[in-house]
């Protein structure tokens, strides 16, 4: 054997990959020391008395017979099929396999040792569930563990993640203040992840701090901007969109004052049916400007009224149709006959598992109904 010879076959049998050769039966006829090697078998306990499928486990073979072995027929070659050989020990191998056939007279093997990759796609999947749970575990944080009870009042409320593993920048909140009147809030911060949250965690306790030295709406809006205009005046710009309002018992309902940051417009569903937006004009973003402007109305909530809040992933969602909007919302309320806080919202959460993947932003839900009388 000249010596170019021997280089090829030491290449051959000490490659940093397997390689066994197969008749069409699947009988191995040759197979380098690399791979005899990683089983623990020999040469003598291989070569002529068994097939390459026997040297897979279980769910491998069947997975041979019914796929592997006849896409090679069809095709001529197949490629980086992920697969598990049992070794002499019975310890389980997982490789990646091609295959090609050579003259359809034998069937050439390439096997690779995936062990590392299966160990660092265990260590990824670990970190990715540790991921969603400390991004579920923050999040939790950025909303209140439970909202207040007024008396008269029927209060339900949603928090629905785009992404397990991304904490988003939406929240709300609802407490009391002083003399039996009660602030409530809810927002979408610019950004997603870690520092979102910071800003999340900035806007709601500044707010509520605002609230209980002065409840006027447009004056808390007024505090926040100032705090998210000084924190973030440099590259890394914040701002906030956000509704926020006041509630006083009045008669057999509620007084409530809203002011608007910027953010899509509370959906009033009377006790009559009827479904109206409640437009704010002029309330401008929070935080980017200075002196910002901010508006607000007065409304009344009656037996039977409900008041829904939203952030913009409801109705910004991708459907079939196109995205969804604030019209589809109208319309989808109006043909359900929600008279309910609690009913309203089981049903939008409804509404957005249904959109699947079509939800690429956090949506935050809170709704606010008197009881009909």
């Amino acid at each position: 054997m000249s010596g170019l010879e021997q280089d090829a076959e030491d290449l051959y049998e000490n490659a940093p990959c397997g390689y066994v050769s197969t008749l069409p039966d699947g009988t191995i006829i040759r197979i380098n020391g690399t791979l005899l090697t990683w089983l623990g078998y020999t040469r003598d306990d291989l070569v002529g008395r068994r097939r390459f499928a026997d040297l897979l486990t279980v769910g491998g073979r069947i997975y041979h017979e019914t796929h592997y072995a006849p896409l090679l027929a069809m095709q001529g070659s197949i490629s980086g099929i992920a697969l598990e050989l049992r070794a002499a020990d019975g310890a389980k191998l997982p490789v990646l396999v091609s295959s090609t056939v050579k003259d359809t007279k034998v069937i050439r093997t390439v096997v690779f040792d995936a062990r590392d990759r299966r160990t660092y796609e265990q260590e990824l999947l670990r970190a990715r569930r540790q991921a969603e749970r400390l991004a579920g575990t923050l999040q939790q944080t950025l909303l209140p563990p439970s909202l207040a009870d007024v008396p008269g009042l029927r209060i339900a409320s949603h928090y629905h993640p785009a992404s397990t593993d991304q904490v988003g920048g939406d929240f709300y909140d609802l407490f009391p203040l002083a003399d039996d009147r009660w602030a409530f809030f809810l927002g979408d911060v610019s950004g997603k992840g870690a520092a979102a949250a910071v800003v999340t965690s900035l806007t709601r306790y500044t707010m509520r701090a605002s609230a209980v030295h002065n409840p006027d709406p447009v004056a808390v809006l007024r505090d926040l901007n100032a705090v998210l205009n000084r924190e973030y005046a440099g590259a890394d710009r914040r701002f906030a969109t956000v509704l926020t309002g006041l509630l006083v018992p009045d008669g057999d309902g509620f007084a409530v004052t809203m002011a608007t940051g910027g953010h899509p417009p509370a959906l009033l569903i009377s006790a009559d049916g009827s479904a109206e937006y409640q437009h704010i004009p002029g309330g401008q973003l929070v935080g980017p400007l200075r002196d910002a402007h901010f508006a607000s109305i007065d409304l009344r909530l009656r037996p039977g009224d409900t008041l829904l809040l939203y952030t913009d992933g409801l109705t910004e969602a991708r459907t079939a149709h196109g995205r969804y909007n604030e019209q589809a919302l109208r319309e989808y309320v109006l043909t359900r006959e929600l008279t309910t806080a609690p009913a309203l919202v089981e049903e939008l959460t409804r509404l957005l598992a249904g959109f699947g993947e079509g939800l690429d932003d956090d949506t935050a839900l809170l709704a606010l109904s008197v009881p009909p009388a």
